[in-house]
Formats: C-alpha cells, structure tokens, sequence
C-alpha cells in the first residue's frame, strides 16, 4: 500500500484523522474505544504483497489496525483486545460517513480476495469498509497505477457495479474526503462532495451512548439520536 503517497498527503492523512478522532474522543468514546493498535511494518508488508499498494492508505494503518465491529463475532471471537460494554452496540462501529467501519487488514485482505477472485470484480479496487456486520456494501479505494482513479474512494456492492464518490467522476482523493469527514464531525452537518457536487447525502454526524453514526437528523432524533456539537 505504499503506492505514490507525497510527504503532503502523508501528513494531510494524519492530521485529518487526528481530527476527526479527537472529536471520537470528546464526543463518542465508545466508537474510539473500537480502533485497534496500529497495524506492524510486517503486517503491512503482508498485506501489500497479497492485495498491492494504495496511497495514503498506508499511513492510515500505521496510526490503527482499523476497528473491532465489522463482523458480528469480533467481540466473542476477537481475543487481542477486549472494547468496553457501551462499544458493543453495533452502531458505535459505524463511524465513517455512511455507517461504514474501518477494515483490519486481514479483513481488508480477505474481503479483496473474495471480490475479485470469487466475485470476478476489478482488481483496482481495493474494498476498506462495510456497514457493520453486513458485507454486502462499502467503500474501496482505487489501487491502479497510472489510473485517474488511482488513491481516491468509490462504493462496492455485492449485487451492483462499483463506482466512484461522487457518481460519474474520477473519486474522492482519500486526503481530502477525510478532511471533509472532519471538518463535517466538527461542524456537526454532512458532508460536502468535489467537483461541485453538493452534499454527499442528508447524513449527519450523530450520537447515541457514546457512539457515533451518521443520520439524517430529523429521523434520528427518533431513535435516540442526537445532532454532534459544533467544536469552538
């Protein structure tokens, strides 16, 4: 996953999830609890001989492995790590834009080698979260060199054709969507799409018993969720 990654976006990465998990912190510690220790040089090593290289990507799994919550026996089964009660609540995983959690590495593996093997997908796209507990749909990130596509987010689904954020354009270069995400958790609204897009979804950076997803507002007030501070 070392790919073309610039010493800009290196540290773009780490300042924007620095961000976004200081906000997890303060305001969602139940989600926090889930990040696992970050991934080893090995690990890492691993994983780009089985699934090849991707921007940016590398960076993110030198700070965490991803996070406990993407299938439905990582807490029974996972014995590395033992999250707090309050963090077994399935939706405390779901904290990137879209209720996605953040792939492990062997997840991230696992589920590569399934789509493209299994499924006959593209190559190029290397999958990086699901909702949690379902693996029918998340985001991936494009891994084809020389490609337009090349380090930037899409959307995979089991019963549909990938395609990049937003619709119809090159993706979302991973910097910059996790600096909307952000900025979008320290603002409390959604997201704000490139290429003059608009807003990604009616989704909202919300929280419920410490954990953080991601709602439309009005509905989710229903469910016991609740709109994310605005940080000062």
């Amino acid at each position: 996953m070392s790919g073309q990654t610039t010493t800009g976006d290196v540290a773009r990465v780490i300042t924007a999830w620095g961000r976004i998990e200081t906000q997890m912190r303060v305001h969602a510690p139940a989600s926090a609890a889930l990040l696992r220790p970050p991934a080893s040089a090995a690990e890492i090593a691993a994983a780009e001989i089985a699934i090849g290289r991707a921007p940016a990507l590398k960076t993110l799994y030198q700070l965490h492995d991803g996070a406990f919550g993407s299938h439905s026996d990582d807490f029974e089964n996972d014995h590395e790590a033992t999250p707090p009660v309050a963090a077994k609540e399935w939706m405390a995983a779901g904290f990137l834009p879209g209720n996605q959690v953040w792939y492990r590495l062997n997840e991230m593996r696992a589920q590569y080698l399934h789509q493209t093997l299994d499924l006959g997908r593209d190559p190029g796209c290397l999958p990086i979260s699901n909702a949690p507990g379902d693996s029918w749909f998340g985001r991936f990130v494009g891994v084809e060199e020389g490609e337009p596509t090349y380090g930037n987010l899409g959307k995979w689904a089991v019963d549909d054709s990938n395609s990049m954020i937003p619709y119809m354009t090159d993706g979302w270069p991973l910097p910059d969507y996790l600096e909307e995400t952000a900025a979008a958790v320290e603002q409390g609204r959604c997201l704000t799409q490139p290429y003059g897009c608009g807003a990604d979804t009616d989704e909202h950076p919300c929280l419920m018993e410490g954990g953080l997803g991601w709602f439309n507002p009005d509905e989710a007030a229903g469910g016991g969720w609740q709109p994310v501070p605005r940080a000062r």
